[in-house]
């Protein structure tokens, strides 16, 4: 089965080895045949714009911070009053008498207003029906509450901002994961041209080996040899279409689009430190994940001073204003109004509250622990892609000095095949060597490209605002800035 490549991804110009142009790749001369994709390919940058803007793990990141801005708003609501109106509408019956014993005077007024109102029946028996009914106003307003509701205020703040940090972390984590996609698909599909140049040279040799056999200037042992190194090659082929398979597959799934005509990947060394000791100072003053930990100690700190509150007493204020009809008689007819202060003092409610208190100050010294945590891992971080970009550097030049070597010295050995100071397996082993050489080289250059954007990502600037991506910057604040001081509505800024 002939695998079909993404059209404009690799270009080879020629197949016989000795001719072969050089390759570039990653802004370096690499022997392996590839030329630039034309004017209208796909770049490096644009395709992490694609990322950027419509990676799903990204644009869920963006909406988790989005509801967790909420939470601003939910915390301020206790500066606010509540107010709230209630109504009630019902049917009473009256059938009974009204006795003339203890207050006679009052008695008398009450019987005579009812009667005024109603029908009297017989025996003095008295008969009415109400339907009582009433609307009424209540506002809450808390005074006092143990400065619980600005410790969650300044809580809410602090998630905010821990979660800000954690969605940067997740945009440098896709961006890299683009460059990761975006470069595997230019080298896979490199090795897999080398692999299918390869066989058509490998045929050509067991054409040529045959032609010497029977001709008897080669045994059966060299066309065996010929044969073997043929099938070997094939399934090389086979594996390299595999992989150029899967990679195409992660780049959709990163990316979001079918590659297409890509063009070379350059290194983002311009935005790489100068040495070790600068890239762990930034990596340690920038990096998001640090930033969030330390965010993470702010709120939990500040859980502290809320639930220290609930040891405070708490002073309200009630405001109330009702409409009654019928409560008691046909025809009632009476409006209260009130205004109660109130003030509750919590003496013991069995010890939960130190409990909690006792906990969260635990709770504390574990994400103080855990942004220390993170700091070494982030030193780790840059230390290790630090060390696999200067390994890079190194084995891009190690194999382009050994691609110009073995290109030397597969020449030689065809030559000296040819007048019988070499066998047909030096000649195969001279070619295999020469492609192996070529296939490092790719994966150096590959390397060299990922790991540079991997510092850069260690250090914390893989971001837009770094990588020159050709996108608008997503803005965390605005949002923010629309919702923490909303009273009321049930529409979200972005109309849903």
């Amino acid at each position: 089965m002939v695998f079909e490549k993404p059209q404009g991804l690799i270009d080879v110009t020629q197949r016989k080895p000795a001719t072969r142009p050089a390759l570039r790749l990653a802004g370096f001369a690499v022997a392996a045949g590839l030329a630039a994709g034309p004017a209208a390919s796909e770049t490096l940058e644009s395709a992490l714009a694609k990322a950027y803007g419509g990676n799903p793990q990204l644009n869920s990141s963006r909406a988790n911070v989005r509801a967790t801005d909420e939470g601003v708003a939910i915390a301020k609501s206790g500066y606010r009053p509540t107010v709230s109106v209630e109504a009630d509408i019902g049917a009473q019956y009256f059938e009974g008498k009204f006795g003339t014993s203890g207050s006679g005077a009052a008695s008398a007024a009450g019987a005579g207003a009812v009667a005024g109102a109603v029908a009297t029946g017989g025996a003095g028996v008295t008969r009415f029906t109400t339907l009582p009914s009433g609307a009424g106003v209540t506002v809450n307003q808390t005074l006092f509450n143990g400065f619980q509701t600005d410790n969650n205020t300044r809580r809410a703040e602090s998630n905010v901002y821990s979660q800000r940090e954690s969605l940067r972390s997740t945009e440098m984590t896709v961006l890299y994961s683009g460059v990761t996609s975006y470069m595997n698909v230019l080298s896979n599909t490199a090795t897999l041209e080398l692999n299918r140049n390869n066989v058509e040279v490998l045929e050509e040799q067991l054409r040529q080996t045959r032609d010497r056999f029977n001709v008897g200037e080669v045994t059966r042992t060299d066309v065996a040899q010929a044969e073997a190194r043929l099938a070997g090659a094939r399934s090389q082929v086979s594996v390299a279409e595999s992989n150029l398979r899967t990679s195409i597959g992660t780049y959709r799934q990163n990316i979001g689009v079918e590659p297409r005509q890509l063009a070379p990947g350059r290194p983002l060394d311009r935005y790489v430190p100068k040495n070790l000791d600068s890239a762990i100072a930034i990596g340690l003053q920038e990096h998001p994940q640090i930033l969030s930990a330390l965010h993470a100690v702010d709120a939990a700190e500040a859980q502290v001073k809320v639930l220290e509150g609930i040891l405070y007493p708490t002073v309200s204020l009630q405001g109330a204003v009702r409409q009654a009809f019928d409560q008691q008689l046909p025809g009632y007819n009476a409006v209260t109004a009130s205004i109660v202060g109130r003030v509750s003092i919590p003496l013991y409610q069995g010890g939960q509250e130190y409990a909690q208190i006792r906990q969260q100050k635990e709770v504390v010294g574990q994400t103080r622990i855990q942004a220390d945590l993170v700091r070494d891992q982030v030193r780790a971080q840059v230390v290790d892609f630090w060390g696999r970009l200067e390994a890079a550097k190194a084995q891009v030049i190690a194999a382009q000095a050994q691609v110009q070597a073995n290109e030397v010295a597969l020449n030689g050995v065809r030559e000296e095949a040819r007048v019988g100071q070499r066998t047909t397996l030096d000649v195969l082993n001279a070619q295999q060597e020469l492609l192996n050489a070529r296939v490092n080289l790719i994966t150096a250059q590959r390397d060299r490209v990922i790991y540079s954007y991997g510092v850069v990502q260690a250090i914390g600037r893989l971001t837009v605002r770094y990588t020159a991506v050709p996108v608008a910057a997503y803005s965390a604040k605005v949002h923010y800035d629309q919702v923490k001081d909303l009273w009321y509505g049930v529409r979200s800024p972005d109309g849903r």
